[in-house]
């Protein structure tokens, strides 16, 4: 989830990649069903490529004649959607099922990539299956579903025990408030030199990132956890700054500015992600990680970098509110979905293989191997789901306390105007102040001016 901005040669480059990338298309062969993928840009990390061969195995076989074709997309999330949005336009290039995330499904639904996929759900007997804050998450404002999720995921605080331990910190941590989570940052620089102490992702260069894993993870702890402090349903209108807004950059700037978080020169490096998951947090050089459900899935057998001590050397913390305020935690929640596009040659093949991908065991062993969080309530309840791997059942927790990001057709744009918020007072380019201004700027350009005041 990393959009950043492109120079107009690169996304004609990308463009060019593309239109090879599907051959003649979707429809140039009625007995394959092409699927689209987004691979990792790591090599060692093959989740979604062992997968997806296996379901390829599955559906060839329950479909005698059928084949399926794997396009992987290898590249960063911002570079995957501007590569899949070309491919989305023309019948020449779509593929028959595509890797969708929720941020920005309402903006291809709005121009016209994705097909409505009710007159097949009706159909499915499993969607009942699914809880409805996830079929939500694929429903575009029209009421209409363009979407299957896979899954879903929470955000929390990770902890280096050993780091805790040399910093006189409690094994068992659990911060009740930011000031907490500033202050163990602050005990850890001074009493454990050489490691991080706290990163929060912030800035363009890891897109999405920066906006959900920080920023609002912060800015939903800042208020009574029922109303939304980014969009108002209301008016439907966006919400322009506030205190709020203004508290969550104060902590941004805060981390960096008394040097509690990485360098600037490698907080702002799009490739930090994967350093935290595949360096930092293995190697002990990293004190607290605010970060994702996910992360394990860097660690399990085979993935390349196995870390089997994780769950003994790590420890999990919920993320407080901005005073300790009801409901006490809070978290962000998104994921991605399987979607079939607009100009799709063989949708009919396409919703087969997605009810294959889609069966509750199948669906299971997806959740497990690429440590997300269960989106069908059969799997929830299922005890070999519960303790297939450790921190499953507390993130699983945290769905109680979550937040989905109002993912509508603006969003990537506002989400892009705090990516530029947080960057500005990280390198202390702006203060608070500033960036919060030109926020509200970049917001009415962004929404058509349907903001509204707080």
């Amino acid at each position: 989830m990393r959009p950043t901005a492109l120079t107009p040669l690169v996304v004609l480059a990308l463009a060019a990649t593309t239109l090879t990338a599907c051959g003649g298309g979707s429809g140039s062969d009625p007995d394959t069903v092409k699927v689209s993928f987004k691979q990792s840009t790591d090599n060692s990390i093959k989740v979604m490529d062992t997968y997806l061969a296996d379901i390829k195995k599955q559906f060839e076989k329950a479909h005698p004649g059928k084949k399926v074709e794997l396009v992987p997309i290898k590249a960063p999330d911002s570079e995957y959607y501007t590569k899949l949005q070309q491919m989305l336009r023309s019948p020449k290039t779509a593929p028959d099922l595509v890797y969708e995330d929720t941020f920005l499904i309402n903006s291809d639904i709005t121009s016209g990539y994705l097909k409505p996929l009710d007159p097949y759900l009706a159909k499915w007997p499993d969607w009942n299956r699914f809880i409805d804050t996830a079929k939500a998450a694929a429903k575009g404002e029209d009421g209409k579903t363009y979407g299957v999720p896979d899954g879903t995921d929470t955000r929390g605080l990770w902890f280096d025990k050993g780091v805790f331990a040399k910093a006189g910190l409690p094994a068992d941590w659990q911060p009740k408030t930011w000031k907490d989570v500033l202050t163990a940052a602050r005990t850890i620089k001074e009493k454990a030199p050489g490691v991080i102490p706290l990163n929060v992702y912030t800035g363009k260069p890891v897109g999405e990132a920066a906006t959900m894993q920080t920023f609002e993870m912060l800015l939903y702890g800042t208020n009574d956890g029922r109303t939304d402090p980014l969009y108002d349903k209301a008016s439907k209108k966006w919400i322009a700054g506030g205190q709020g807004f203004e508290d969550a950059l104060s902590f941004v700037e805060t981390v960096y500015k008394e040097k509690l978080g990485p360098d600037v020169s490698d907080a702002l490096d799009p490739n930090v992600m994967t350093r935290v998951r595949g360096e930092w947090l293995p190697q002990g050089k990293l004190g607290i990680a605010l970060d994702g459900s996910w992360l394990p899935q860097d660690w399990l057998p085979g993935s390349g970098h196995e870390w089997p001590e994780w769950s003994r050397k790590l420890g999990l913390a919920a993320m407080p509110t901005q005073h300790g305020q009801a409901p006490g935690r809070v978290s962000m929640s998104g994921g991605w979905t399987w979607s079939i596009p607009a100009k799709a040659g063989n949708p009919d093949l396409a919703f087969e293989f997605i009810k294959t991908m889609q069966t509750k065991a199948n669906a299971q062993k997806w959740y497990v191997a690429n440590s997300g969080i269960a989106v069908r309530e059969d799997v929830a309840k299922d005890p070999g789901y519960a303790t297939a791997q450790p921190g499953i059942k507390f993130f699983t927790d945290l769905v109680r306390s979550t937040h989905y990001r109002p993912a509508y057709p603006a969003y990537p744009k506002v989400s892009t105007a705090i990516q530029e918020a947080m960057e500005g007072v990280t390198t202390g380019d702006v203060s608070v102040d500033e960036a919060a201004d030109a926020y509200v700027d970049a917001l009415k350009d962004a929404t058509g001016n349907q903001v509204v005041e707080r």
